[in-house]
Order: structure tokens, then C-alpha cells, then sequence
């Protein structure tokens, strides 16, 4: 092996799936010099597994491993046992591709809708979106958003001539924002979206006892002790160091400085950021500035937020049979004319509850329902205090279902768009943006061979926002992390 790994010094910012998948990547090829810097006072990044309310897990953040085959999470949780077996492995949020005749879907009136009814609606939008997932779309209908596609199709159907068809058609609309982390399908691109892979084995695997947390640990069971320092924001990035810079000598051509003053010099780092916090601060955090295509990628990719809403209940108040709430209203946020009419102005705030998908059950907790909410409705609702939430979220459920709705004991919300270290949830690619905008956030700073004799590959890119085809997953983070790893490794090699 090349004994110049030994000595090379890297700097991994961030502790997630991507930072410390490079960092164990490094170490187990030979690299002996390796420091995770992490803001949070904890690891894990996006991946955050609670137990507020017992002894059993609940996710704040990531909830599933996508897909099984070629999924190395999966294969990561079969091999150590963190894969949930039996009943419990079934519990997933209510989709148009995965409903049962479990999910009770009611209208704003209180009536509850016909199972088959629904499905017939939820079987068409499935299809729809395939074409786009698998590019297989009209030539008519690749400029268009991925919402404006949808509704094109779906009028073309004998369903967009029911009233209760177009209702439940909006709520599909209105489930697909949560898997595209937007405010609006009418803001993501139809054409695009079919880069991401979607890998075979299913959507939803539910995870073990230890939840996602327990992957984590695997994975810091081999790093040595102190790699990692948490509660250590960074806050800029010097490169293309040389001997005279600043009057000061140095060795290596990066330098890290962290809020609190410390300081790292370094052969290379791996930035594995998110895009929302590179949004915030890489016009700042990098000194000389990061190139014209960088910043053009960071500034056209999009990150949306994707909140939980947990309601904790003294007693179960549902049916035995029901697996969740699903709300459909008269006037959705994700219908045409109403999101054309909240394009400007403020007025969305006060129906913000809208955007609410519905309340699906939790695996383990028979007393736990769990809403979902997207985009600038989610960012509004974290600005609000958790008993305001849950208060709104009750009212929701009474005038509903009108079952007798207990107050709710506990209420947990997560706040992704706000968080000062992440400012988001996970990517998507925007209507008139290409999906190539990944590699480009993805490529190192400088490319190897480097065209002006400045060391190669001083700055590198992780995280799910830098893969073209798994972006918004953890395995595509966990995959970028190995990615930038091998990429020294070769370099050395």
C-alpha cells in the first residue's frame, strides 16, 4: 500500500450517513489520519430514532430503507438483525401505490369514502407517476411540472368527471409532495424525476427495535475512539492553500475553522452537508469562493421540508382494522385553481393544516398517530408551539371522522426546515432544472488531474443531494460517502 495514505490527512464535515460511511471507508483502507467534525450534539445527521414515549423507537427523521435489491442498508440490516419482522414490518405511511381497505379515507363533510372508490382513483395516479419514474412520458408532456402532467392525464380519465375522484385525485397529489419533499408537485419536474433508480424489494422496510440508530452504531463500531467531535460547527473552508498564504506557512492546502475557534489543516476534506445548510452558507463558508458551476448547482437543485407530527393519545379512540386517517378536503391545496390562487400573498397560513396528508398508525405504539406535512406549510407549522399543533390536529380528526377524539396527551413535532445544521429534508430536482445538477454538486474541487498543479481533490461532495440516482435516501447517502472515500483511495493507489 502507499505509504503517503498513512500520512494524508482528511477532515469529513458532518456525521450522518455520508460522513461516516467516507470516514469508516478511509480507515479500513489504510488512511490513519481521519476527523469527523460534526455541528449537532449528536451523530447521525438526518437520522434521528427517539424514545419519547416508552421504551420503543420513534423516527424523528429517515423512516424506511428504500428498496432491498442492491440496497447496502439492507443488506447492512439483514446481516445484523435490525430489519423488524411480522406485523410490525407491515405499518407504513398511506400512499396512493400502497393503500389497503385498512385506510379510512373521510371527507370534509364527515362521509367516509368507499374503499374501492378510493383504490380505483390511487391505481391510476400510481400508473401516471410510473411513466414519469420510468421516463416513459409523451413527448407533450416532458416541459411540463410534474403536477401539471398528472392533471393532464387524469382528465383524460373517466374518474376526473366525479366529484369525489377529483377530491381524492388532489389528495394523491397532495401524499406524492411527502416522497418529493416539495411544496408542489407543480413545482418538480415531470421529466427529471425519472433519473432517480428506484431499487427492487419494495418501498417500505420496516426497521427493528433499535430503529435507524442501530445502523449508525454498526457503522461507529468501526471507527476508532475520538474520530468523531460532535457539537463542532464549522464555519468556513480555506483551500488552495500555498506557503505565503495569510503569512502563514502551511503544509497542506486546506484549512477548517470552526466557529469555537478550532482549527484543522488537511490534505482533503469531504463536505457531506445538506443542500439546505451549502443554500445558507457556501456563498461564505468557502474561501477562494466556490466555482460558478458549484454554486449554480446549489442554487437550482431544491430542498424541501418534510415534517412528523406524532399525536400521543391516553387510548386508542380508532378501529382495530385501521391503519390510518386519511383526510380529503373540498378544496385541497394540491388542486390547480387553489394553488394558482395562494401564489402570491400569505393567505395559505391559515388553512396550513391543509397540507396535511392524513394520520397513519405507528409500528409498536397502539396509542401514536402520525401526521404528515410538506413545503412552506411544514416550514409555518414549525413555527408554531406543539399544543397549538395539537390542538389543530384534533379538531382535524373530530370534525372528520366525528369518532370521540380524546385530547391528545403528548404531541412531537420535528422542525427539519429550521434546523440551523440541516434547513431541510431531503432533494428534489425543480420544474426547468436538470437532474445532471447532482454530478456537478458531486464533482471535487480541484478535478483530478488538476489543469493548474494545484493538489487534486482538496474539497469533495457527499450526501444524498450529490447522487443522481438515489437522491432524497439514506442509501443514496451512504453510497456518496463510499463514493468520495474510493475517490482517494484511487488517488493514493
Amino acid at each position: 500500500m502507499n505509504p503517503i495514505i498513512h500520512s494524508a490527512k482528511v477532515v469529513v464535515i458532518g456525521a450522518g450517513f455520508a460522513g461516516i460511511s467516507a470516514a469508516v471507508s478511509l480507515f479500513e483502507a489504510g488512511f490513519e489520519h481521519v476527523q469527523v467534525l460534526e455541528a449537532m450534539g449528536r451523530v447521525g445527521g438526518r437520522v434521528y430514532t427517539m424514545r419519547p414515549f416508552g421504551s420503543d423507537i420513534i423516527e424523528m427523521g429517515a423512516n424506511w430503507i428504500h428498496g432491498q435489491e442492491g440496497n447496502p442498508l439492507f443488506e447492512l440490516g439483514k446481516e445484523h438483525g435490525l430489519l423488524s419482522e411480522g406485523h410490525s414490518a407491515s405499518t407504513k405511511m398511506c400512499l396512493p401505490g400502497s393503500i389497503t381497505p385498512c385506510d379510512y379515507f373521510f371527507k370534509e363533510d364527515g362521509r367516509l369514502l368507499q374503499a374501492e372508490d378510493v383504490e380505483q382513483v390511487c391505481a391510476l395516479f400510481s400508473r401516471l407517476t410510473s411513466r414519469a419514474f420510468d421516463s416513459e412520458l409523451e413527448e407533450r408532456h416532458r416541459c411540463l411540472s410534474l403536477g401539471n402532467y398528472l392533471d393532464n392525464a387524469f382528465a383524460e380519465s373517466p374518474l376526473a368527471a366525479t366529484e369525489d375522484g377529483l377530491k381524492v385525485f388532489e389528495w394523491c397529489k397532495r401524499c406524492e409532495c411527502t416522497d418529493e419533499a416539495s411544496s408542489s408537485l407543480y413545482e418538480v419536474s415531470a421529466s427529471q424525476i425519472g433519473h432517480y433508480e428506484a431499487l427492487e424489494g419494495g418501498f417500505f422496510n420496516s426497521l427493528g427495535p433499535g430503529g435507524y440508530q442501530a445502523f449508525i452504531d454498526i457503522l461507529l463500531r468501526k471507527l476508532p475512539a475520538g474520530v468523531i467531535m460532535t457539537s463542532t460547527p464549522v464555519a468556513h473552508i480555506e483551500w488552495a492553500l500555498n506557503e505565503n498564504d495569510q503569512g502563514k506557512r502551511s503544509t497542506h492546502p486546506v484549512r477548517i475553522v470552526c466557529e469555537q475557534g478550532q482549527s484543522f489543516e488537511a490534505d482533503h476534506v469531504i463536505v457531506t452537508v445538506s443542500l439546505g445548510v451549502l443554500k445558507q452558507k457556501a456563498a461564505l463558508m468557502f474561501h477562494p469562493p466556490l466555482p460558478d458551476s458549484k454554486m449554480a448547482a446549489i442554487d437550482r437543485l431544491d430542498i424541501g421540508t418534510v415534517d412528523k407530527i406524532y399525536l400521543c393519545f391516553p387510548e386508542r379512540f380508532w378501529p382495530e382494522d385501521c391503519a390510518g386517517i386519511q383526510v380529503v378536503w373540498d378544496n385541497g391545496p394540491e388542486d390547480a385553481a387553489v394553488y394558482t390562487s395562494e401564489l402570491e400573498g400569505e393567505a395559505w397560513k391559515e388553512n396550513w393544516f391543509k397540507k396535511i396528508c392524513g394520520f397513519d398508525t405507528v409500528s409498536r405504539h397502539p396509542n401514536v398517530l402520525c401526521g404528515w406535512i410538506t413545503g412552506r406549510e411544514a416550514l409555518h407549522m414549525e413555527t408554531l408551539d406543539d399544543e397549538q399543533v395539537g390542538d389543530v390536529c384534533v379538531r382535524l380528526l373530530r370534525s372528520f371522522t366525528g369518532w370521540p377524539v380524546p385530547e391528545v396527551s403528548q404531541v412531537l413535532i420535528s422542525r427539519w426546515g429550521h434546523h440551523p445544521y440541516v434547513h431541510g429534508s431531503y432533494t428534489f430536482v425543480p420544474q426547468g432544472v436538470l437532474a445532471e445538477e447532482h454530478g456537478a454538486l458531486a464533482a471535487p474541487l480541484p478535478p483530478e488531474p488538476s489543469s493548474d498543479n494545484r493538489k487534486p481533490l482538496q474539497v469533495l461532495f457527499a450526501g444524498e443531494a450529490t447522487h443522481v440516482n438515489f437522491y432524497t435516501t439514506t442509501h443514496g447517502a451512504y453510497l456518496t460517502g463510499i463514493r468520495e472515500a474510493q475517490r482517494l483511495i484511487n488517488h493514493y493507489t
